[in-house]
């Protein structure tokens, strides 16, 4: 297959696997919601710079390693159960709080927090190796150029990165920032929900 076309197709099953629900996509879409373009984009990049380490596992092959190792797995998973369930008690603290009193200062969040968040959520996915071992394991047998695993690899990050900053970007249409204002505390309570949901997922997965 032609490489250009082989890195379309490859790019097109990340996006699938990008906009499926799972912790990532709820994290930055609450915190572009609430908290605005800069921030969902500086979380993209958190979300992307975890994304360079499971990239570098797939594609050194690592992935089989950790997939047959059920204790890493299983330490990892309950990381990442209790890491969803911090945020989600922390969005659902926040949808139960009594509301801030009109022209209240409120403190804009820090740069450096959604930069985390993001890359925490990412990287403590065990499903995200997972998923890239298996989409990058066919595109990286056979015959390819001594510079393909590295382009395997930046497209990943790449992709990732820029694919969710511009949904960071997408999110603040007028029509639906007004919506989400207007039921921000439900709306925070289902993203809440929605992560305790995912971290029980993980404890009792086999």
């Amino acid at each position: 297959m032609n490489p250009a076309l082989e890195l379309a197709a490859f790019a097109g099953l990340m996006a699938l696997g990008q906009f499926s629900p799972g912790p990532d996509m709820i994290l930055l879409t609450r915190t572009a919601l609430a908290e605005g373009a800069k921030a969902g984009a500086i979380m993209a990049i958190g979300i992307a710079t975890g994304l360079c380490v499971h990239a570098s596992v797939a594609v050194a092959g690592l992935a089989v390693a950790f997939e047959q190792s059920s204790g890493l797995r299983k330490a990892i998973s309950w990381a990442a159960a209790a890491y969803l369930l911090w945020l989600a008690w922390c969005l659902l603290k926040s949808a139960f709080s009594p509301p801030v009193a009109s022209g209240e200062n409120i403190p804009a969040p820090s740069s450096r927090g959604p930069f985390l968040r993001g890359f925490i959520c990412n990287l403590l996915n065990p499903k995200a190796v997972i998923f890239l071992a298996a989409t990058c394991a066919p595109f990286l047998t056979g015959t390819h150029p001594s510079w393909w695993p590295f382009a395997i690899a930046g497209l990943v990050i790449v992709q990732g990165g820029t694919l969710w900053a511009l949904w960071a970007g997408l999110l603040q249409w007028q029509p639906l920032r007004t919506r989400y204002e207007k039921s921000a505390r439900w709306i925070d309570g289902i993203f809440g929900v929605a992560l305790a949901a995912l971290a029980v997922k993980l404890l009792v997965a086999p």
